[in-house]
């Protein structure tokens, strides 16, 4: 077994959620008839946090509108909780790799930016049977990645220790997280980041990290196939 642990993000790594986090902004800019934004554009946007999205979605004359924010964060979130699954789906190949994990004897846990009610729902949605030692989503009072302390918690309740443990992810974010948390990172290139941002990220803040253009590449480096 080469890995005790491995730390997953939800958006992009393990589910391809762009375009119900998309459409769910876009809902909330629709009823202030604010401009919108294609789902291409949302993949730029995503990734630290609901309250973040739907700012960076703002034109930029209302982002410091906190009351503003506010209001256009409520109306999100209630679409979004409504319409969390419409399009939503694993990677193809993913519940193979987590069941192959499994096999070998790796825990696994998810790591994610999106709040803990809707990254539960989804983890149990789309991951039926499969024993994730934690889920960790944004919660009140717990920082947010890249802070790593999302890292600590996901080694403390699997028990596993630093030196065999190893996140995953599509972003910087997930990379600085890893580095952060003293554990290797290993990017995914079939996320929302473009693969050259992915590979820069690694060669400035990970050397030792690499770089999976698909599951089976993925598995292989994870020793689950």
């Amino acid at each position: 077994m080469k890995y005790e642990l491995v730390i997953f993000d939800l958006d992009g790594t393990l589910l391809n959620t762009i375009e119900d986090l998309g459409t769910a902004v876009n809902h909330s800019l629709s009823l202030r008839a604010l401009p919108l934004h294609t789902m291409e554009e949302y993949r730029g946007k995503v990734g630290h946090g609901i309250r973040d999205l739907v700012t960076k979605s703002l034109p930029e004359e209302l982002r410091s509108d906190a009351a503003y924010i506010d209001s256009a964060l409520k109306d999100f979130r209630e679409y979004y909780s409504n319409h969390i699954d419409v399009h939503t789906r694993p990677y193809a190949g993913m519940m193979e790799l987590l069941e192959g994990l499994h096999k070998v004897g790796t825990r696994i846990a998810v790591a994610s930016n999106k709040f803990q009610e809707g990254t539960e729902r989804l983890v149990k949605e789309f991951f039926p049977g499969v024993d994730f030692a934690a889920v960790f989503g944004n919660k009140e009072g717990f920082p947010l990645k890249p802070d790593p302390a999302i890292v600590e918690e996901a080694l403390r309740a699997a028990g596993a220790s630093r030196e065999r443990a190893v996140m995953v992810g599509d972003s910087r974010t997930d990379i600085l997280t890893a580095v952060g948390g003293g554990i290797p990172a290993i990017a995914v290139s079939w996320g929302f980041r473009p693969r050259a941002e992915l590979l820069s990220a690694l060669k400035e803040l990970s050397p030792s990290g690499s770089l999976a253009d698909n599951v089976e590449q993925l598995g292989s480096l994870l020793g689950a196939f």
